[in-house]
């Protein structure tokens, strides 16, 4: 599944470089200057954790890092907010449940 604007009538959608980043020991792709969520979104990925009480799913929301439905495990981190965590090549994310642990 592609969420991703490839062609737009009037904005015209750059020519970025593709990366590789892991997802739950998957390979995905993402393009430079997304972000953990929006290359996830893209995917089709839309559930990024769930709420701690109630554990119902949470996905994008607020896009600019003041809430906590995007906290995933990057690269062995607990509680990153992944809507404006950069992508990075190799980059290893993972569904975090509840409130998060190091391992």
């Amino acid at each position: 599944m592609n969420n991703r604007i490839e062609n737009h009538p009037i904005i015209e959608v750059p020519i970025r470089k593709k990366i590789k980043f892991f997802y739950n020991n998957k390979v995905y792709y993402g393009f430079e200057g997304d972000t953990v969520a929006s290359a996830l979104h893209a995917a089709g990925i839309t559930q990024l954790s769930k709420s701690i009480k109630h554990h119902r799913p949470r996905g994008f929301f607020c896009a600019i890092g003041n809430c906590s439905s995007c906290f995933m495990r990057v690269d062995g981190k607990p509680n990153v907010k992944t809507c404006v965590e950069p992508l990075r090549e190799d980059m290893k994310v993972e569904s975090q449940e509840g409130r998060g642990s190091i391992k």
